[in-house]
């Protein structure tokens, strides 16, 4: 009975190190993401002041200072614990780790080794950890980069910390996107043209699908492009443009009747002619990108005037 009662005891220990929850705070109870050089705070967790923040985007390729705390709650020396990074050495400092809580007791420590072990000890390691994120982490799409992992003594994963890693250029295009949301609320509120915010609101959607698909410059030229000093307000666009439409109509007509009653003038009226048209084609081509219809309909205008002068 004794022997079952020891056996019960020593399973009961063994199980201590696991029953702490992965990612709960209940290991690594808080730490901060420092950028190395800068020293710009980027991200701060504190699970006992129920602290969560971001503060700054982590960019692949950046040199990062990883202050953390390991809370243990209960002693099991016979439990080997073992801290491990990924990150690549740092071109600033000469180690990984710096230990901060000078009497916890580790286990043949290197502060140039990427792992770090210690006998399970009730009491709280403190530590900073200092590297460089791979600069291909995150090519193209938000990465959830792990900067340390806490294995217990069978190597199963007890805790770990990440962060959201992207690229300068990802960082860009959601700045972009931003910024054309809300200019896009802004045309909304004031009554733009319907059709003009639709197509507006089609090409943020496009951008952002480019964008998940990891064609990021791609979006980012698209959402470059949507640049408008001066957008139509509702039922004004025909006003604005047809104008221009008859202009060009009594132009065609002009130069038809010249053309009939003078044909020594002709050689002058083919080459302004010829310039109006090149100015439509232009014309036209911004207009296609707010109205189709009306687009279109120049597109006809321009279309006719090519074939009297023979283009």
């Amino acid at each position: 009975m004794a022997i079952i009662f020891a056996l019960m005891l020593l399973i009961s220990f063994s199980q201590i190190y696991y029953i702490q929850a992965v990612g709960q705070g209940e290991w690594i109870s808080k730490y901060r993401i420092e950028n190395l050089g800068s020293g710009q705070l980027m991200k701060e967790v504190d699970f006992n002041a129920n602290i969560d923040r971001d503060l700054a985007p982590i960019f692949a390729g950046a040199e990062v200072n990883v202050t953390f705390s390991v809370d243990i709650e209960t002693t099991a020396s016979y439990a080997k614990l073992t801290l491990r990074t990924n990150l690549q050495h740092s071109s600033i400092q000469q180690g990984y780790w710096e230990l901060h809580s000078m009497d916890y007791p580790l286990l043949d420590y290197n502060p140039n080794s990427q792992i770090v072990e210690f006998n399970q000890v009730r009491g709280t390691l403190e530590l900073s950890l200092y590297g460089k994120i791979p600069s291909t982490t995150g090519s193209n799409v938000p990465v959830d980069y792990i900067f340390v992992t806490l294995y217990g003594p069978s190597g199963e994963t007890l805790d770990l910390i990440e962060g959201s890693v992207i690229t300068a250029a990802l960082d860009e295009f959601q700045t972009l996107l931003e910024q054309k949301e809300e200019k896009l609320q802004s045309m909304k509120d004031s009554g733009v043209d319907p059709g003009f915010t639709e197509l507006y609101e089609n090409m943020l959607e496009q951008a952002q699908w480019e964008a998940d698909q990891g064609q990021v410059e791609s979006a980012i030229r698209l959402l470059n492009s949507l640049e408008v000093s001066n957008e139509p307000v509702s039922g004004i666009m025909e006003a604005l443009f047809l104008p221009i439409v008859g202009i060009v109509g009594v132009l065609a007509a002009i130069f038809v009747f010249l053309y009939f009653r003078g044909r020594g003038q002709i050689q002058y009226m083919l080459a302004v002619v010829e310039d109006q048209i090149k100015d439509l084609e232009g014309l036209t081509l911004r207009v296609s990108k707010i109205d189709r219809s009306i687009g279109t309909r120049l597109e006809g205008i321009k279309d006719r005037l090519k074939s009297l002068v023979g283009m």
